[in-house]
């Protein structure tokens, strides 16, 4: 996104949001707009009808990326999605071509069910191949105790996917510190594939971040300049990138 609005002279001002998922009611119902803001891009935490209602009252050009409500609020605005049951399908298909059955997701808890989640999708395409057991991590909480539980047992788990490379370093960092070998013992996915991920060697799900910057950015300047075509819409296809950890 970036690139894309200094190729068209555009300053972005950037309003960091709490996690959607941890928070009752996750809906932004104040626009953080100020003086001289001619378009807005909210990525992540869906829209109350106050905000929908509050864009459309000052003919706010507005675009979504990755918001999913699980009710709808009347029209809603365009939308960039990437397609995260297909991230999902691919680990799943993936770990069982490495003889995985049962595997772990690791995510932080939802406290809401006013959206879909990324997780959730995720977890459909998993389960078309394996056996899900869900462990909740708090993002300020270590993950490990909980895991070590899970993947006890006879018929234990013998991978995990983590919602998000952060989680799945330290997935990694506290199962190792406590004895088991990473992929040999169990293997470990995460999603996103920023520079952690390279430098672990994790074997993870690559988010196409900038062209869904590029295509969110580029819809909101049809809109400001009124020539917004049909397209309310667009689809993003995540890649597998398999590295060591699996």
């Amino acid at each position: 996104m970036l690139v894309r609005a200094r190729e068209t002279a555009i300053e972005l001002t950037a309003h960091d949001l709490e996690s959607a998922a941890s928070v009752d009611a996750p809906l932004l119902d104040a626009l953080p707009v100020r003086r001289g803001i001619e378009g807005l891009i909210v990525m992540g935490v869906p829209l109350g009808s106050a905000a929908m209602r509050a864009s459309r009252e000052a003919a706010l050009p507005l675009v979504l990326i990755d918001v999913r409500r699980a009710r709808p609020v009347g029209d809603d605005a365009p939308v960039v999605l990437l397609d995260d049951e297909a991230g999902g399908r691919m680990v799943g298909e993936h770990l069982r071509e490495r003889g995985h059955r049962r595997v772990i997701y690791l995510g932080e808890p939802q406290l809401s069910q006013d959206y879909i989640s990324a997780g959730m999708l995720r977890m459909q395409g998993l389960a078309e191949y394996v056996t899900i057991e869900q462990v909740r991590s708090p993002l300020d909480t270590d993950p490990t105790p909980a895991l070590l539980r899970a993947l006890s047992g006879p018929d234990a788990p013998t991978a995990v996917m983590a919602n998000h490379d952060e989680l799945a370093s330290r997935a990694w960092r506290g199962l190792r510190q406590s004895g088991l070998s990473v992929p040999d013992d169990v293997a470990i996915v995460g999603f996103d594939d920023g520079p952690l991920a390279d430098g672990l060697g994790l074997t993870t799900v690559r988010q196409p971040f900038e062209e869904s910057g590029r295509v969110a950015l580029d819809l909101l300047l049809g809109i400001a300049a009124g020539n917004a075509g049909p397209v309310r819409r667009v689809d993003l296809t995540p890649s597998l990138v398999v590295r060591a950890s699996t």
